[in-house]
């Protein structure tokens, strides 16, 4: 457990974003950081089982503890990704690995006219996880400053102020107990066409594709800049960037996980003290006394 954790650790450094000299061009979507020289794609599928035994395990304490009112804290997941990054397949492989009893998964999308009529993140405030919960969004209050921007929804200065709004959000819920991660999956401009086109190819997936996709994929240097600005301006202490290189899926998933898990451990999750009669317990277990059923 020691080296699993060590290995998260350094898979956690290789990846965070740090604000300054943080260069999203630099980044090769189909890197590997952090994994090590043995590792490959039938490593890291294997890994993702050691991986989520891990998870569930650190999970259960969580959830454990505010059942019994000893923790309040809180975990939340943001997944942000251009689309076929795949946000909905890191749910599956890392947050599949979960008591899905404590997860709370929230999928963001265009927002209706109500929560139009509120502030942006009046919506998201509503889907935070609970105490001892891990809550993840699939989209997220970025796209505020994402999809907003680049599709020209409001004016400048109203998407320039919420870089300063979402911190402040994301600092408040972290001095209140809620461990923020954030990630994003980040493909390449080739991957996405191959994704696409897979998807058309496929009948079962067809469903998934929306004409859409290719008029954000017109703006793909527009939404490099927006990611760009938004992980440089929004990754801070609380509420850290992690940039995922997502064209090897298998890579991404046990990234994934790696940074999760050393987030976890870092919280020293306990399962929580329960005070009971062990010894009268136990005695009640082996004598079945005057209620012994009778099975002859």
């Amino acid at each position: 457990m020691n080296d699993l954790v060590a290995r998260a650790r350094k898979v956690r450094r290789a990846l965070r974003a740090a604000p300054d000299g943080f260069d999203l061009s630099a980044i090769d979507p189909g890197a590997t950081p952090g994994l090590p020289r043995e590792g490959d794609k039938l490593w890291s599928r294997e890994q993702m089982t050691v991986l989520g035994d891990a998870l569930a395990e650190q999970q259960e304490r969580l959830y454990a503890a505010a059942q019994a009112g000893t923790d309040r804290r809180r975990v939340l997941l943001v997944l942000q990704a251009m689309d076929c990054g795949g946000k909905d397949g890191t749910v599956r492989s890392v947050v599949g690995a979960l008591n899905p009893q404590g997860v709370r998964i929230k999928a963001f999308t265009a927002p209706t006219p109500d929560e139009l009529a509120h502030h942006f993140l009046w919506r998201v405030s509503a889907a935070l996880p609970g105490a001892g919960y891990v809550g993840v969004f699939n989209r997220s209050h970025y796209e505020d400053v994402l999809a907003v921007r680049v599709r020209e929804l409001v004016e400048p200065a109203v998407w320039k102020r919420r870089y300063d709004e979402i911190n402040e959000f994301e600092r408040i819920q972290s001095a209140d107990g809620t461990v923020i991660i954030k990630f994003m999956l980040h493909i390449s401009y080739e991957e996405q066409r191959a994704r696409l086109l897979k998807r058309l190819d496929d009948p079962t997936k067809r469903w998934k594709f929306r004409e859409g996709d290719l008029d954000d994929r017109d703006r793909w240097a527009e939404y490099q800049r927006a990611y760009q600005d938004a992980v440089t301006k929004c990754s801070t202490g609380p509420a850290p960037w992690y940039v995922v290189p997502a064209d090897r899926k298998w890579y991404r998933d046990w990234a994934v996980a790696n940074v999760l898990l050393a987030h976890l451990d870092e919280l020293k999750l306990a399962y929580p003290e329960v005070k009971l009669d062990l010894p009268g317990l136990r005695q009640r277990l082996a004598d079945p006394g005057e209620h012994q059923v009778n099975n002859g």
